[in-house]
Parts: C-alpha cells; structure tokens; sequence
C-alpha cells in the first residue's frame, strides 16, 4: 500500500477494507505477523482507526500478546468511546491477564453500553411498520390496564 497516491477518503477506503479482509484471514491462518504489518500500514491512511485498532487487538489476543492487545483495545475505545466489542475484548484480555477487578469493572461496563448503544440495525420499511403497530399496542394496553386499575382503586375507595 502507498499512502503518497491516494488522497481522498473516497480513494483510501477500499484500500482499508481490503486491509480489513486480508488481515481477518491472515488471523485465522495464524499468520499474526503479517496481519500485524498489514494493520500498522493501513493504519497510516487515517481512516477507519476504530476498527483497525480493534483488529489489531484481536489479532495481539490470538497470538498472546495481551499487553499490545490491551493497547490496541484502550486505542480503539479513545477513537470510538462506544465501541461495544472492543470493551467486551478489553474485559477479556484483563481476565487473562488475571486482572479480576478490572475484569469485572470493565465486563459490567461493556454489557451496558451494549444496552445504550445498540448496534445499528439496517430495518426494511415493513419491519418499521410492524415495529409501529406493535408499539401503539403495548402502550395501548398498558394504558388500558392502569385505566382498569384506577377504576378500581376509585371503586374501592368511595
């Protein structure tokens, strides 16, 4: 990859994505090294550093690196304060590392931003659809069931 000849973001994103790709099956070929590489170099684009560092850190995790793979995560999580599976593959590498507090700590914490921060889902206009309806009839309900409930407290109460 030569970071001279691209210099729009629109040029250098395909080249990141097939970094990604090449990396991942590198990874599982257990050819850390060369992932490693790949990463680094494709990290110098200065797009999409979330998820580079993210896989870097995974890649440092299968070939037992944790101490770099904690600092890939840490990396990943400054750029993106959100990112659900880093802090989950944060949480991971301190429970090798035997670290239990921070384990605990950061496990709890990666559960509940997975609640905050759902990842996005990519809904058809009929699934919305359903989604709406379904919606109006839980509330509708509910209101119901507490207009049931006020009724009788009244009732009972006179």
């Amino acid at each position: 990859m030569n970071t001279q000849e691209q210099n729009t973001p629109e040029e250098k994103q395909p080249l990141v994505q097939e970094a990604l790709v090449r990396a991942e099956k590198l990874r599982k070929k257990k050819d850390y090294k060369q992932a490693i590489e790949l990463l680094v170099e494709a990290l110098q684009y200065g797009i999409d550093k979330g998820t580079i560092y993210y896989r870097l850190g995974n890649v440092y995790i299968d070939g037992a690196d944790l101490a770099r793979a904690e600092y890939a995560y840490k990396r990943a999580l400054e750029i993106d304060p959100h990112y659900v599976n880093a802090m989950h593959n944060l949480a991971i590498v301190y429970k090798r590392q035997k670290k239990t507090s921070l384990y605990v700590k950061t496990y709890k914490k990666s559960q509940r931003m997975q609640l905050r921060y759902p990842r996005n889902q990519k809904l058809t206009p009929k699934q919305k659809t359903r989604l709406r309806r379904l919606s109006f009839k839980t509330m509708l309900y509910m209101l119901l069931g507490l207009g049931a409930i006020a009724i009788i407290v009244i009732l009972l109460f006179r």
